[in-house]
């Protein structure tokens, strides 16, 4: 298995710029706006897809994971999964086909995500080089239409505003003279029950 690839990048973030603005105080005054949306993006991608500490992607994006060849169950790494866009492969003369959706399932269980075929299913010969075979599918809480703010966790938007109020209130990576707080606990309490194993 590969690594995951990012097709389309999440269109919103789990947090709004407003919602940032309330829980650091700053709702009064528009100066910190820039800071503040970097500071959210900066929290979300400490959180969210491969790169995140979650091994979750919070907000609907589209991901490709490839593979060397088929198996009967294709694991898909980020969760929760959406939907499966399509299954495609390279034949053995090199030509870039589609599999009938009706020869494979989405199936979940408590391990995550993953692309079963049906029985009898036949695996076409592939090229020799990898990678031979790409899922292409959805992923994250909020489906399309939907705003992200109703669908992602409440204990992972808290934490995201944990962090950037964090970070707004402290630009130093270091504050001298002050005994260390441990603000990561809170952030890790709420973040727990949501990570998940890479594998």
């Amino acid at each position: 298995m590969y690594r995951p690839v990012l097709v389309t990048p999440p269109a919103s973030t789990p947090v709004t710029l407003a919602e940032a603005k309330v829980h650091c105080r700053a709702n009064d005054h528009t100066d910190d706006d820039d800071t503040l949306r970097a500071l959210i993006s900066a929290a979300v991608s400490y959180l969210d897809g491969w790169t995140g500490i979650l091994g979750r992607c919070l907000v609907e994006q589209t991901w490709r994971q490839d593979f060397g060849c088929f198996f009967t169950r294709l694991p898909l790494p980020l969760f929760p999964v959406i939907s499966i866009t399509d299954v495609k492969y390279f034949d053995s003369a090199g030509a870039e086909q589609t599999i009938d959706p009706a020869a494979y399932s989405l199936q979940v269980n408590d391990l995550g995500a993953y692309v079963r075929f049906v029985d009898g299913f036949s695996a076409p010969a592939l090229r020799s080089d990898e990678p031979a075979v790409g899922i292409t599918y959805k992923a994250g809480y909020a489906n399309s239409g939907e705003p992200a703010t109703s669908t992602v966790p409440d204990a992972i938007k808290h934490a995201i505003l944990l962090l950037v109020s964090h970070w707004y209130q402290n630009r130093d990576a270091v504050v001298i003279g002050q005994q260390p707080t441990e603000l990561p606990m809170a952030v890790s309490a709420l973040l727990a029950p949501y990570r998940r194993m890479k594998f």
